[in-house]
């Protein structure tokens, strides 16, 4: 089983933290290797009380997978903690394959109990994460992530979390996940009223989905912290740059203007999806001219859509955006058309 072995643990002053930080930097480096924190709940995998599992579910509990042969099974009902949990698909290849590049931790604000839980079944052979688990009652801060937690500098860390404000004083560090709703009750905090994938009797797709876009980008990310300067220490080097550049490259040559994607008023350098777009690389503008590659709209009527239709311009959803930050690559604009039914 897991071990609690964590910073927490070790009464030790900020000098000596900071030695060993250090010498942690160097051995990782040395093996050619960084951080990589992952989240557990909506990233790694999704899971429901018993009590909440829906009629349209209930089938599930004939086609769960064996405890006893945890590491070829996706779907487990776990009695003693009450819960069913589903692992994402490509999971179990993502962690193979990531720790080749990446020392792993698990860090979640669920209960150590449930914690530790997850971590035997996504790593039965304690080959990925041994005793990094951190939970809720690890955290310093109320509410919040921080890699106070974790025995590597902020420099050589890579986080994935479906949630960006847990993690306020490190999101240069993070890769923003798509979420992963398997069970139905796993929407309902987030408002979805759809079907579920388990009421609909599918799943992600195995090498298209997220985990398989995410180790994508996690390769370029290591290839170009160790193999694209030659000519510098690499103590001296930031994931957190390699961050930044990989991800404005994805929509490098793109010039938005949004048509009422906001209310009139608001200032359009605040919003969200102005900022996004901005950390991938896009120019974003107010006025429509003719440099305007995008016209980013839920209504294909407003007079800048009309524009874009004319003179040939991509129209698009501000889910485009949204996709393109989740995939970290530029996604086909006919897969995201504006259509007069289309609301925002």
């Amino acid at each position: 089983m897991y071990n609690h072995f964590l910073l927490q643990d070790l009464k030790i002053g900020n000098e000596e933290m900071a030695r060993l930080r250090g010498s942690d930097l160097k051995n990782l480096l040395r093996n050619k290797k960084l951080h990589l924190v992952l989240d557990l709940d909506h990233t790694l995998l999704n899971s429901t009380r018993l009590m909440d599992i829906s009629p349209e579910e209930e089938y599930l509990k004939t086609k769960v997978d064996s405890l006893q042969d945890i590491p070829n099974g996706s779907l487990f009902k776990l009695d003693m903690i009450h819960m069913m949990t589903k692992l994402r698909p490509f999971v179990r290849t993502f962690l193979k394959e990531a720790s080749t590049m990446y020392e792993m931790y698990i860090y979640t604000m669920g209960e150590r109990s449930y914690a530790l839980q997850m971590a035997q079944l996504l790593d039965p052979q304690m080959v990925y994460f041994n005793s990094k688990v951190v939970s809720q009652a690890d955290c310093t801060t109320k509410h919040q992530k921080g890699l106070d937690m974790v025995l590597g500098a902020d420099s050589a860390v890579v986080i994935l979390d479906d949630t960006e404000i847990v993690w306020n004083n490190h999101k240069e560090n993070l890769i923003l996940m798509e979420r992963y709703h398997f069970f139905s009750s796993s929407g309902r905090p987030y408002g979805y009223r759809f079907k579920s994938l388990s009421e609909s009797k599918r799943d992600e797709n195995e090498n298209e989905g997220a985990l398989a876009n995410v180790l994508e980008v996690l390769k370029r990310i290591h290839q170009m912290f160790f193999y694209s300067k030659v000519d510098d220490d690499c103590m001296n080097r930031d994931v957190r740059q390699v961050l930044k550049s990989v991800r404005q490259e994805v929509l490098k040559g793109c010039k938005l203007v949004f048509s009422r994607v906001w209310k009139t008023g608001d200032i359009a350098e605040n919003q969200k999806l102005w900022e996004m777009a901005v950390q991938l690389g896009a120019v974003c503008s107010t006025n429509y001219n003719s440099s305007v590659t995008h016209v980013v709209a839920t209504d294909c009527g407003t007079d800048k859509a009309k524009s874009a239709l004319k003179d040939n311009k991509f129209l698009v959803h501000p889910r485009w955006i949204e996709a393109a930050n989740y995939f970290w690559k530029r996604q086909p604009e006919d897969q995201y058309q504006v259509n007069s039914n289309q609301k925002k």
